[in-house]
């Protein structure tokens, strides 16, 4: 539940005991994703800790209306993130089919593969490898690797 890299958010829940109220200025601080805030947020509710936001009147858990209100709007939430997620793979799916690869471009063209592949065949290690290409040790592995499978796996 609680992000190591905000301390005191961290100390504030772990002080949370059930009957507590956190008090927020807004639901959308509690957490960086909405995914994180809607989890924190469950979870709160599971303790026994209520909610109350400043900016959001009607988000006050300690009331039936606001818990009413508020399971409405963790759906709604959650709708919106699996919404998201589903876009996002079908477009990827698209583009995949339309011959278009995202991510950034390897360091390891098919030369300097080739160099590392005969460099290992010399018996050098992944590390000299990587010191010598100036790359890392897991880019010139994942480039092996690949290298091996598609000797292993011709494409037809």
């Amino acid at each position: 539940m609680a992000v190591s890299s905000r301390p005191q958010w961290v100390a504030c829940l772990e002080r949370l005991e059930p009957g507590d109220t956190l008090l927020v200025r807004r639901l959308d601080r509690v957490a960086g994703s909405e995914r994180m805030a809607i989890d924190t947020l469950s979870e709160l509710n599971d303790r026994g800790v209520d909610i109350r936001s400043l900016t959001e009147p009607e988000i006050d858990t300690t009331t039936p209306m606001g818990r009413a209100l508020f399971g409405i709007v963790a759906v709604f939430a959650q709708l919106r993130v699996d919404t998201i997620r589903d876009n996002t793979l079908r477009g990827l799916e698209h583009a995949r089919a339309a011959g278009r690869v995202g991510g950034r471009p390897s360091v390891m063209s098919p030369e300097r593969t080739e160099a590392a592949a005969r460099m290992r065949d010399d018996g050098k290690t992944l590390s000299q490898i990587a010191d010598v290409l100036e790359v890392g040790k897991s880019t010139v592995h994942r480039a092996l690797a690949r290298h091996d499978d598609n000797r292993a796996h011709p494409a037809s």
